[in-house]
């Protein structure tokens, strides 16, 4: 028999009612056995009618006509490279009928339901059979459930096995087929049905298993598949081959006596050598701290529910090798400065295209599997200096200052509450006179707070919001130096806007999410705003490379055009690099999870910078060295 045949042979009479189909059972073939048989199936028909008026309160099935199982997610590199799977109790990717393997097919109704497409949804020899068995063992011992029955089982019952709940099996089945053809039907089941060790679905099952799509099982690993479902974990291979080869022979030799195959195909099949995959449910992400953002991203947008449930495919930002030279960097130099005194670091690390703001790594320890925690997005930490170009922008942005505009470097003190604040440089000195670039290039503290209370602190403030920094801050005197807490990737995207010269797409991990029939969910592709002035963009970027030629960021040199800032914060608990090219921005923290003094000395200069550095150089090695644009390609903003 053809593996189509009976997938076009549905029965003629699919509207007649399941009480008209159990009189048929009355035709079954003599002898005494069968005698008993029909007798029993008589009294399970008229209970059925009986049983039926009580059962009012039974699943409404015309519902699975727009079900929709829970399916696995998968999270993707941006080069289609798998990176984990994302599911609830149910590991499960659907599969329409047509791309499943015929011979599973075949094999899954020879073992159970071989007269699927004759019957109404319960099949009378089997319901027979299984009273006969019952009444002889004194209680329930054989079912007699047809793949209707099972599927309604699955979806809507207990897996108790009592009378009334078989009852109730044999109803729906018989609702059900009223409503869905046969094909349906199986599909549904196909797609159901729990395989062993977390797998729901043929899909899943087969690529666990075998290691290959549904589509693609021949008739060994078929028999194997179907000989699993009334005992999953007990007849898996992967737990005894030996349970798992004497199934797939009782399901092949059930496919002979019905003539679905032949001898030979039956030998060949039995004597083929099985290669078995490796169990896939609950497996590690092989990049964490990308996909558990990606998760959170998501949970986020469309719910936890979705995310677990959804079968979505979500393609990230994140090219997998590059990650991992990321990751590699930062377990290196965790390394070295614990040598240089550094005890106990914790290093993060986040690079963003500055001109898609796709996040292209996020590195958010330096173990990934040390913890769940992301610190690139999760730890808020006082980023220092390196906060100061956000107040010069604000001040550029009025067209009233620039890189060249003087600032006094001089003592002064602001009253503060009930007393008096008076701010201090690192070296605990005084400079004079100089311009807004050297006051940035050397990490002066007066200057830039004399230009953020000249402008208005609340300026500043809005700056960051535009920015994309949504963590809390407050409009006082000491805000210019950076005494709040930010996280690396809200630093990164910053400076990222800074690079593209104001324009602005939203910093995401994420470019593309579809459901699992591809209709698009999510379309990340840059869309990106003007949300600076674009001379006064430029003109911070322009300030900053003096940072790296001559300034505190000197070790963060790369040999190209760069521009960056340096951070430290008081008693050295947070030091940090923050810098870009046109084409790649990151920022580097470094600090303990307890909040203590790294080391004494301790700055983004000394330490971070070349971290930086590193980085830089292996990922912008096949890069062409690009120069940013010049403040006088832009227009510059009117004083105001």
């Amino acid at each position: 028999m053809s593996s189509s045949t009976f997938e076009d042979k549905e029965s003629q009479a699919g509207a007649s009612s399941g009480f008209e189909f159990l009189k048929g059972v009355g035709q079954v073939a003599g002898g005494t056995l069968l005698s008993i048989t029909m007798l029993a199936s008589s009294v399970v028909a008229g209970g059925l009618v009986g049983l039926a008026i009580s059962f009012r309160n039974l699943p409404d099935v015309r519902q699975l006509r727009n079900f929709l199982p829970s399916e696995t997610t998968y999270i993707f590199d941006i080069k289609g490279k798998l990176l984990t799977r994302i599911h609830g109790e149910a590991n499960r990717e659907v599969k329409p009928l047509d791309k499943i393997s015929p011979e599973l097919k075949r094999a899954v109704l020879a073992s159970e339901d071989s007269d699927f497409y004759y019957h109404h949804g319960i099949n009378p020899k089997g319901v027979g059979r299984a009273v006969v068995t019952n009444w002889a063992a004194g209680g329930v011992r054989e079912g007699g459930s047809t793949i209707t029955m099972q599927l309604v089982k699955n979806l809507f019952l207990s897996h108790r096995r009592e009378f009334t709940r078989k009852i109730a099996e044999a109803v729906l089945a018989i609702r059900l087929e009223q409503i869905l053809s046969k094909d349906q039907i199986l599909e549904m089941y196909l797609n159901q049905v729990y395989w062993g060790h977390n797998n729901y679905g043929a899909q899943t099952a087969a690529r666990s298993y075998f290691n290959k799509s549904a589509e693609h099982l021949n008739l060994a690993e078929a028999a194997m598949m179907a000989g699993l479902i009334q005992a999953p974990e007990e007849y898996s291979p992967f737990v005894n081959m030996e349970k798992a080869k004497y199934q797939q022979k009782e399901v092949l030799g059930r496919m002979l006596s019905l003539g679905w195959i032949t001898q030979k195909e039956y030998d060949d099949a039995l004597n083929q050598k099985i290669t078995l995959g490796r169990i896939k449910s609950f497996q590690g992400s092989a990049l964490p701290y990308v996909t558990n953002s990606v998760a959170q991203e998501i949970a986020r947008k469309f719910g936890r529910e979705t995310l677990l449930k959804g079968g979505m495919r979500v393609q990230t930002t994140v090219d997998a090798d590059f990650q991992r030279m990321a990751e590699e960097t930062v377990s290196k130099w965790h390394k070295t400065l614990l040598g240089q005194g550094l005890s106990k670091n914790q290093m993060a690390l986040v690079a963003i295209d500055p001109r898609t703001h796709f996040v292209k790594a996020l590195v958010g320890g330096v173990n990934s599997k040390a913890g769940e925690f992301n610190r690139a997005t999760q730890a808020y930490r006082q980023p220092g200096s390196a906060f100061k170009p956000f107040v010069y922008y604000a001040a550029f942005a009025t067209g009233k200052y620039g890189p060249e505009t003087v600032v006094s470097d001089t003592p002064v003190s602001y009253r503060d509450g009930s007393g008096w604040y008076s701010p201090r440089n690192y070296d605990g000195g005084f400079q004079g006179s100089m311009t807004i670039r050297t006051a940035l290039k050397l990490s002066r503290n007066v200057p830039v707070i004399k230009i953020g209370k000249s402008i208005g602190m609340n300026k500043v403030v809005e700056t960051c919001r535009t920015l994309g920094i949504m963590s809390p801050m407050e409009p006082v005197t000491s805000l210019p130096l950076g005494a709040i807490g930010m996280t690396p990737m809200e630093m990164a995207g910053a400076y990222a806007t800074f690079a593209n010269y104001g324009w602005q797409s939203p910093t995401t991990v994420i470019m593309r999410i579809t459901d699992s029939a591809g209709n698009v969910l999510l379309d990340n592709t840059p869309k990106p705003q003007m949300v600076l002035e674009p001379w006064a963009a430029a003109a911070v970027i322009d300030t900053m490379r003096s940072v790296i030629t001559d300034g505190t960021g000197k070790a963060a040199d790369i040999g190209r055009p760069a521009a960056g800032k340096t951070g430290t914060t008081s008693s050295e608990k947070d030091i940090w690099f923050v810098g870009t090219v046109p084409q790649l921005t990151t920022a580097v923290w470094v600090g303990r999870d307890d909040n203590k003094q790294l080391a004494s000395g301790a700055t983004g200069g000394g330490k971070v910078a070349p971290v930086w550095r590193d980085f830089m150089l292996k990922a912008l090695k096949d890069v062409p060295v690009e120069n940013f644009k010049s403040p006088s390609q832009f227009p510059r903003p009117k004083a105001k």
